[in-house]
């Protein structure tokens, strides 16, 4: 097995056994943490509101190549020392683990579910206000069910196959300079007075290094769902096919629309963001109606597509 395959191999088994222990993040946090006091710090030093939208522009080009720097140098050093050690590659796949997602994501969606099935609206709403941004009062019980199942398609892209893709390319240091570009984008990358000059460059970058994983996430989707009882693969690809480009996103459209199509529902639709109505597209063909047992069915279909991504990087390192 190459040694990249290996890596990604070792980090996606530990990453879906054990996760990120709350004892570790209880005494040293975690790296993305990390990355967002740089971020927060820079922030602080190069946005001014007294300058013009181009400095801003130009300051937020500055700060993102800062963090780059800083991560790719901590990376590069931690790849260097680990690989200098017997069984490195376990060692380098043990720290990738960290910047992936498998695990925490089933958790927090099955928390909508569980919340939902024992607690009611009320719980739901509570649940899924953790892993989304719109409003939850604004959702009734479909809407909760629905929103569960986006952030897990959507999530399941930008916080496992992406990352798990440039882990392959490029190591540690590649999976790092991901979640940096990834992080960067969550806190500085909308589209308000503050930031929207500033984390333009952030934005634009973040959904460059995204589109491979997208694509790919539609694809394992697809296999995940022809592992799955009551799925369909050939759904699943044609309605990313049909409805990811109508998305506001170029990248999210694939694995949400994927989704819909593989559970025979309509996911996305209109939706209100502190306040505000946001009039996005339907996305598949099916029901909007769902419930509890779709949350259900759509973490059954996650749990065989991550098998799929996990027996794919074993095979093609011993076909490679």
């Amino acid at each position: 097995m190459s040694l990249d395959l290996s890596v990604l191999a070792a980090a996606l088994v530990i990453e879906a056994a054990a996760g990120y222990p709350n004892a570790l993040y209880a005494r040293i946090r975690h790296p993305v943490v990390w990355m967002g006091a740089v971020i927060a710090r820079l922030d602080a030093a190069l946005n001014h509101d007294h300058d013009s939208p181009g400095r801003r522009r130009a300051m937020g080009v500055v700060a993102l190549l800062i963090l780059l720097a800083v991560v790719w140098l901590a990376a590069s050093a931690l790849a260097g020392a680990a690989r200098a050690l017997p069984f490195g590659w376990l060692v380098e796949g043990l720290l990738a683990s960290t910047l992936l997602a498998q695990r925490s994501l089933h958790d927090h969606v099955h928390d909508v579910a569980h919340a939902l099935a024992t607690g009611g609206l009320d719980a739901g709403r509570e649940a899924v206000s953790r892993i989304v941004g719109r409003n939850p009062q604004t959702l009734d019980e479909h809407g909760v069910s629905r929103a569960a199942i986006e952030s897990l398609a959507e999530n399941f892209s930008d916080g496992v196959v992406a990352p798990a893709f440039w882990l392959f390319v490029g190591g540690l240091p590649g999976i790092a300079l991901y979640k940096a570009i990834n992080t960067a984008d969550s806190m500085i990358g909308h589209r308000t007075p503050r930031h929207e000059a500033f984390g333009w460059a952030a934005a634009r970058l973040d959904d460059l290094v995204n589109l491979p994983g997208s694509r790919l996430s539609t694809l394992l989707i697809a296999a995940g769902a022809a592992l799955t009882p009551g799925a369909s693969p050939e759904d699943a690809l044609r309605s990313a096919w049909k409805d990811a480009a109508r998305h506001r996103s170029p990248n999210a459209g694939w694995p949400e629309a994927a989704m819909a199509g593989a559970l025979n529902l309509r996911l996305g639709g209109p939706r209100t963001y502190g306040g505000v109505r946001i009039a996005d597209v339907w996305l598949g063909p099916g029901r909007t109606a769902a419930t509890v047992h779709d949350i259900d069915r759509a973490l059954l279909l996650y749990r065989r597509t991550c098998a799929a991504l996990i027996g794919g990087a074993v095979v093609l390192g011993i076909v490679l």
